[in-house]
């Protein structure tokens, strides 16, 4: 008797065979995606259309009302915003004599690799894989899907990490148990990559994004700052929200369609002993850990739970706006730089102060590609704000909106879906932000959104289609992993596979973020506005 996993093809395995509507639009968002440069060739190619516009719109004097009141900073004296022409010597003159400061100043740059380094040292010294794997192995049955869901969703802080090591880990956890192998590489899949933006404890895409929402806020308003924990409270119950939403679309809806597991659909043996259950010198480190990073929270909260805490702002006394949120970044190096070390001690993985820098470099290395790409978007968004192209733009979009009548609810939802569309062919979450934001920051300011809110809302759709776009870089890791189980697998089959996961997480992530905002009025994060009123 044939198998119900033999039956599910996902795409047609012929060219003979008719292709369904779902097929096409695959093959046509993959065909566009193909189409794009590099991220880093695109946003040099974006760099040379910047110059070029902003000469052309300089020459005909393309200008726009200024919607802020007299007197703010920043304002002309005849009211109007002039697009800035760069293509003239004043122009070149600026392009040449700010490139490195453009490059050095960059908000996220700093940040991330900061916060890399402690992450670095817990990678290496072995705590976030032996985490990772005590997490998803120590489930009980019932809750083993959940827990692979949520356990992708909190490698984020290293996503690396989920891809190579969870991924894989929930695929063989499920056929252990006697359930299809896709569904569990397809929660886990879910969650590490559907789920990127949620987590318990701040990343290094919070500092990545903040700095780049920051940057197109202060086009608007040159005063504003945006923090890397601005989306925390949001994200950290999207967590739970989503780590459920993604159990019951693996046992609800994609489980069902697999059915039961061919063992005739594997490509060659299958090789079970790859990633072993915790040891118990795993187990004794992994307390040892636990117990240092504890202490590190007991000496954090010392500093801010207090009244007079030494980090709590020095004129209102407050967390809000405080050095504590302020450095936010060192607190995360410190957060997994200790406890990833007294790991590594205990486990002999770092015996010594050079363990622990060569942990650093080789976290440093990894990174070589985000700062050459890194430096091309500072260029591309430092031209973009000298032109005000972005301001003129967002003026013209804010009162586009407003005359159409798209307000509230609505426009964020078409944001969000808006967002999550771009990234089905702009992969990279930085990458599609650098661009998109100091277009759509500032005409959603002027719409009285806070750029707060804003972040969170592109977060949603960034994420959700990270799951169905073969733009994604670790796409053909993903399958590679799923072949071992299924040798006929096509990107069609993956894509069919994970498509109910982005429509539900679309969805129910839209839906909490609706409640969230609009009829509890809560704030996404600490000291977060959810409008702005700065105009």
């Amino acid at each position: 008797m044939t198998s119900r996993s033999t039956e599910y093809k996902g795409a047609p395995q012929s060219g003979a065979e008719k292709k369904g509507g779902f097929t096409r639009f695959l093959d046509t968002v993959e065909w566009l995606g193909n189409l794009l440069p590099h991220p880093i060739t695109l946003f040099a190619i974006l760099c040379a259309v910047i110059l070029i516009a902003s000469g052309i719109a300089g020459y005909f004097e393309l200008s726009v009302a200024d919607p802020r009141p007299e007197g703010v900073a920043g304002r002309a004296a005849d009211g109007m915003i002039q697009v800035v022409s760069l293509l003239n010597g004043e122009g070149l003159a600026r392009i040449v004599g700010s490139l490195v400061s453009n490059f050095t100043g960059f908000a996220p740059l700093g940040t991330v690799l900061v916060a890399l380094l402690g992450v670095g040292i817990a990678e290496h010294s072995g705590l976030l894989s032996a985490a990772m794997r005590g997490l998803v192995m120590n489930a009980s049955k019932r809750m083993v899907t959940v827990t692979v869901v949520f356990a992708g969703i909190v490698s984020n802080t290293a996503s690396e990490l989920g891809y190579v090591v969870l991924i894989p880990l929930a695929a063989m956890i499920f056929h252990s148990l006697g359930r299809h192998p896709l569904a569990g590489l397809a929660a886990a899949f879910a969650g590490v990559s559907g789920g990127y933006s949620a987590n318990l404890l701040l990343g290094t895409v919070d500092p990545l994004l903040s700095g780049i929402t920051q940057t197109a806020a202060n086009i608007i308003d040159p005063a504003y700052v945006v923090g890397p924990e601005v989306n925390w409270y949001f994200m950290f119950v999207s967590t739970f929200v989503i780590a459920a939403l993604g159990a019951f679309v693996t046992e609800k809806i994609v489980e069902p369609k697999l059915g039961k597991y061919n063992e005739a659909d594997a490509a060659g043996d299958l090789d079970m002993t790859g990633m072993g259950r915790v040891t118990s010198a795993e187990k004794r480190a992994l307390k040892g850990a636990g117990l240092a990073a504890l202490m590190v929270c007991g000496l954090l909260a010392l500093t801010v739970v207090p009244e007079n805490g030494v980090l709590r702002h020095p004129v209102t006394g407050e967390i809000a706006g405080s050095p504590f949120l302020q450095g936010i970044v060192a607190f995360i190096f410190v957060f997994f730089a200790i406890p990833g070390f007294v790991y590594g001690r205990m486990m002999g993985t770092m015996k010594s102060d050079r363990d622990v820098i060569d942990a650093m470099s080789k976290s440093m290395s990894s990174m070589g590609m985000y700062i050459v790409l890194v430096f091309f978007a500072a260029q591309f968004v430092a031209f973009f704000s000298w032109t005000n192209f972005g301001t003129v733009v967002a003026v013209q979009g804010a009162t586009f909106l407003q005359n159409i009548g798209l307000t509230g609810p609505l426009l964020m939802m078409c944001f969000i879906v808006l967002c999550g569309f771009i990234n089905l062919m702009l992969g990279s979450a930085s990458a599609q932000w650098a661009v998109t934001a100091p277009i759509f920051v500032p005409m959603l300011m002027l719409v009285g959104y806070s750029p707060e809110v804003i972040q969170a809302a592109y977060r949603i759709g960034d994420s959700t289609t990270n799951i169905i776009t073969p733009m994604m870089s670790y796409f053909g890791l993903i399958m590679a992993v799923a072949a071992r189980y299924k040798k006929d697998l096509g990107i069609g089959t993956l894509m069919a596979m994970m498509l109910p996961y982005s429509i539900v997480f679309l969805l129910g992530w839209s839906l909490l973020f609706f409640l969230w905002v609009f009829v509890f009025g809560l704030p996404v994060g600490p000291g977060a506005a959810t409008f702005y009123d700065g105009l």
